[in-house]
């Protein structure tokens, strides 16, 4: 082979191999920001067990917005009424969620999960399922929550 072909064919391999790892941190970046999306919504979950408003509070978007049986409350509101209470429902009753779809678009994340809870709380026998969509954003502080939707109902066998 001429000294200008095995240049060419040097080049052309060098190109080939250098364009492989760019592709691979670009996937890699994209799964990394969903995952942290993910690791976020599962965050705010753990210090609502642990019963640290204040930390949960700040993975709430300034315009977060909730809504749980037929209410919706901002943020301000939710801090104010009603993280009490999930606080403690979270420290008194088990509950296993599982994230069930996840899409990312830009800096976008929204997240469906299942959950179920079963227990005591308030004297009250507890055995229910639950729905959840999340929304997230990445914001220069991190990922952070925009919306939170919940639902839930008895399992059949409870009622």
């Amino acid at each position: 082979m001429t000294r200008t072909v095995k240049s060419l064919l040097l080049v052309c391999f060098g190109l080939g191999v250098l364009s492989i790892p760019a592709k691979a941190v670009f996937v890699s970046r994209a799964q990394s920001a969903t995952a942290e999306a993910i690791a976020t919504s599962t965050h705010f979950y753990d210090l609502l067990g642990r019963g640290d408003s204040a930390a949960a509070a700040r993975l709430l978007a300034s315009d977060a917005t909730v809504l749980e049986s037929g209410d919706l409350e901002t943020r301000a509101e939710y801090l104010a009424h009603h993280i009490g209470a999930d606080i403690e429902f979270a420290k008194a009753v088990p509950s296993k969620r599982t994230i069930r779809q996840v899409v990312r678009q830009g800096n976008v994340v929204w997240l469906a999960a299942t959950s179920t809870s079963s227990g005591q709380f308030e004297n009250r026998p507890i055995d229910s399922r639950g729905a959840e969509l999340m929304v997230l954003s990445k914001l220069e502080s991190g990922w952070r929550i925009r919306a939170i939707h919940w639902s839930s109902h008895r399992n059949q066998a409870a009622k």
